[in-house]
């Protein structure tokens, strides 16, 4: 039997990234005959050069390599792969996401939803983040539009206070409505706490999109975070490949390849059409934020001091439909949730979707959606169509999430 090549996964485990480019060369690995791995347990930004004193093997998949490492690599003539995205190219076969796509369909979201106003909030001195921005910029800029940036350096817990607080700022200083491109979920999700803290309804007054699709980050959010998915389970499997082929000698005629990404979890966050008159922009926040306490259109009435026929033509004008079912489309997505992630009894859902009866809640998801609740939780995540979620353009649904996937030169994104 032939000896096992020897590969060492200098990926970090701890980001879902990580753990899902891992999934990609363990399912090449699958198909194809399977390597001796040595896996190095660490975060983002470890030392590779010190790893690579200390080990020897036939090739390395690394997301670590800086210039001091690459060098090490070829004086060694190691097969190696690079899955970095913090530097610019340096030298190795790089596999990485297609950055400037990214920004571009962040951008081509949010303008879909009607926004005239833009910003893009990352960070400085990330390779990965200037790449993003400038694809979102770009796309912003072609649709005749300007980008207002914030940047800052990765900010440890002991300058957290001061950075969040410039944050605040800027995001109090950006006309309204406006979409904002955050360049990862971490990103985003600071600048829904920016949003909390200026009282700033989200995502009527500010659309925020993140990137990763981190579900464990996104929905910590409030609201849920919307997120662009990248594809890094194929990026891990290109690169199992690669590898296999280099370590046989092939060498690659390409030196970076960009993996396009899969399309848009649309959550709370963006799922809006952009509303410029501050009292609609009202009255879709009261209804978000009550429907499920059982709010009706006399509350949304009451609250705004505006006459019904005002109400009713304005939503129809802006929404396609009425107040009322507004109200209902933001119970079913409650119901929606529930029935997908809970073991709940319907009793217990209607109540906390707003409705008084679970007959009634019953007849009208049956009425909206042409299941029961009962069929839905049987196989609601395998659902199609976008029925109760609000968000032109998603072609697939789970309960209050729907991907938005996009064609891109012939490439469905």
């Amino acid at each position: 039997m032939s000896e096992r090549l020897r590969v060492a996964l200098d990926i970090e485990t701890s980001l879902v990234y990580g753990r899902r480019l891992l999934e990609g060369v363990s399912r090449y690995l699958r198909a194809n005959r399977p390597w001796s791995i040595y896996i190095e347990q660490h975060e983002l930004g470890s030392d590779l050069t010190g790893f690579l004193k200390r080990w020897n093997g036939d090739g390395i998949i690394t997301r670590q390599a800086n210039p001091e490492s690459i060098k090490l690599l070829k004086r060694r003539h190691l097969a190696a792969i690079d899955l970095g995205d913090i530097h610019p190219h340096l030298g190795l076969l790089r596999i990485g996401s297609a950055q400037v796509t990214i920004g571009r369909l962040a951008a081509e979201h949010l303008l879909e939803r009607g926004f005239e106003h833009f910003a893009c909030c990352g960070f400085e001195g990330e390779h990965w983040s200037q790449r993003r921005r400038d694809g979102f910029i770009a796309e912003i800029g072609h649709a005749g539009f300007h980008t207002s940036v914030f940047e800052s350096p990765r900010a440890g817990v002991n300058v957290w206070k001061r950075d969040q607080q410039r944050l605040v700022e800027w995001i109090n200083s950006l006309p309204r409505p406006v979409g904002v491109f955050a360049t990862n979920d971490m990103r985003g999700q600071h600048v829904l706490d920016a949003c909390a803290r200026l009282d700033l309804a989200v995502p009527e007054q500010v659309a925020v999109l993140g990137v990763d699709n981190d579900e464990l980050v996104c929905n910590l959010c409030n609201p849920a975070l919307s997120s662009i998915i990248p594809n890094p389970e194929r990026i891990g499997f290109e690169a199992a490949g690669w590898l296999d082929r280099m370590m046989q000698g092939e060498t690659p005629a390409a030196i970076d390849i960009e993996i396009p990404p899969l399309g848009i979890a649309v959550r709370q966050s963006s799922d809006v059409f952009a509303v410029s008159d501050p009292t609609l922009a009202s009255a879709l926040r009261f209804i978000r934020e009550r429907a499920c306490d059982g709010a009706t259109v006399t509350d949304l009435l009451a609250h705004l001091s505006v006459s019904r026929s005002w109400l009713e033509r304005n939503f129809r004008k802006l929404l396609n439909r009425s107040p009322q079912a507004e109200i209902r489309m933001v119970q079913i997505k409650r119901c929606k949730e529930l029935l997908r992630t809970t073991n709940l009894s319907l009793e217990k859902i209607a109540g906390l979707a707003g409705f008084e009866h679970p007959e009634y809640m019953s007849v009208v998801f049956k009425r909206e959606t042409g299941r029961t609740p009962g069929q839905y939780r049987s196989n609601g995540s395998s659902s199609s169509g976008s029925n109760g979620n609000g968000a032109g353009g998603n072609v697939a649904g789970n309960g209050n999430v729907a991907v938005e996937m996009k064609k891109r030169n012939g490439v469905m994104t």
